[in-house]
């Protein structure tokens, strides 16, 4: 294991009953970096950060602080702080109450929780509202308490639920970007579980996909974002357009065979686990360009023949759903094609993913556990 890791998870694997919750979960993070946790519901991050926090035992693995074992401590001795992503603030308690609680319950002096919870609300702009009690707070205002009692007991690890997701999309905002500078600002490391990749890129330092329990990728938001280790990443990272072409690798090249949807092209490839045959082509919608059958398009990347079917403006340009052979893509442009109306779809081919088939085997080592998946994106 690396010696310079500041929290290590060696092989983490949970069950609940016979039912297999994560696998094979191997995790190196750093003193002062913030880390997400993304994936779709179900995907085992929740439990995963459970682990973390003590509140659920592996069945199989180590979690290593400090390069000290703390699998079997109790959530109380790990150095850690979970805020949950309901607050689970005291109803009872008010603001300073809420804040002071961990402190109290640690032993610390009236004095020395009243100069650590004034700290605090200072610190998290809750001046003037300790008297309150979470009833009489607004949501960012809850969140800041969660956050607050988290903080006040000075963990090394601050482990985040889903904090945000329980308020509304300006608020979240603003919220996420007080998150980011006050872990910068005290230098903690932060774990944050969320299923909104958006929050995720804007936080994190390094995101890990999980995917059934067992890790997709792992690396920068520019990593997962532009070179996606496999479709499934590709599609959660906003690649949701799939179109299956054919094609032959030729030196560092994969040449796209023309075909009744699209016209041939050669792709430049970096470390493509691709051989000779089917592949599934990945892109984004605001990747696609739209052009009429009479316009020049780019002789770089891939144009694909397609019909307009549906276009819908949520605001500041326009989203088309285009018929391209019996598969239907999301293209988005700056004016609107009529519905009916045939175009080239044209995508460049940095913004070009391409994988193996599903329908044929995939090389092993497709995917990594560990550092970043074999990227297959195409500049």
């Amino acid at each position: 294991m690396d010696q310079g890791a500041f929290l290590e998870l060696d092989g983490i694997a949970s069950k609940y009953g016979s039912t297999s919750v994560l696998s094979d979960i191997n995790l190196r993070i750093e003193r002062g970096e913030f880390v997400a946790l993304l994936g779709s519901s179900g995907c085992g991050k929740t439990t995963l950060l459970r682990v973390l926090a003590g509140f659920v035992n592996p069945s199989a693995g180590r979690v290593v602080v400090r390069h000290r074992d703390v699998t079997g401590l109790a959530p109380d001795k790990r150095g850690m702080a979970l805020v949950f992503q309901s607050y689970a603030l005291w109803p009872h308690m008010t603001v300073d109450q809420n804040i002071g609680y961990g402190l109290k319950l640690k032993g610390v002096s009236k004095a020395g929780i009243a100069e650590k919870v004034a700290a605090m609300e200072t610190l998290l702009g809750l001046q003037g509202l300790g008297a309150r009690k979470p009833i009489a707070l607004s949501g960012g205002q809850r969140q800041r308490v969660a956050l607050g009692r988290a903080l006040a007991v000075d963990p090394e690890i601050l482990l985040l639920d889903e904090p945000l997701s329980n308020l509304d999309a300006r608020i979240r905002l603003t919220v996420r970007h007080e998150l980011r500078v006050l872990q910068k600002r005290l230098g903690i490391t932060a774990i944050h579980v969320t299923h909104d990749r958006e929050e995720a890129m804007v936080l994190a330092d390094r995101i890990i996909i999980l995917d059934a329990g067992r890790i997709a990728q792992n690396g920068t938001p520019e990593q997962v974002y532009n070179q996606p280790g496999s479709a499934f990443v590709a599609a959660f990272m906003g690649a949701e357009n799939s179109l299956p072409l054919s094609g032959v690798v030729k030196a560092d090249t994969f040449v796209i065979a023309e075909s009744k949807i699209n016209e041939t092209a050669q792709i430049p490839m970096r470390c493509s686990p691709l051989s000779d045959g089917e592949v599934e082509a990945r892109f984004r919608p605001e990747a696609a360009r739209l052009f009429s059958i009479t316009e020049s398009c780019p002789d770089d990347g891939i144009r694909f023949r397609g019909t307009v079917a549906t276009a819908t403006y949520p605001g500041g340009y326009w989203r088309h759903s285009v018929r391209v052979g019996e598969h239907e893509i999301l293209a988005d442009g700056h004016r609107a094609f009529e519905p009916g109306e045939q175009v080239i779809v044209h995508v460049a081919p940095q913004a070009l993913f391409l994988f193996p088939s599903r329908d044929r085997p995939k090389p092993a080592d497709h995917q990594q556990q560990m550092g970043i998946s074999t990227p297959t994106a195409l500049t």
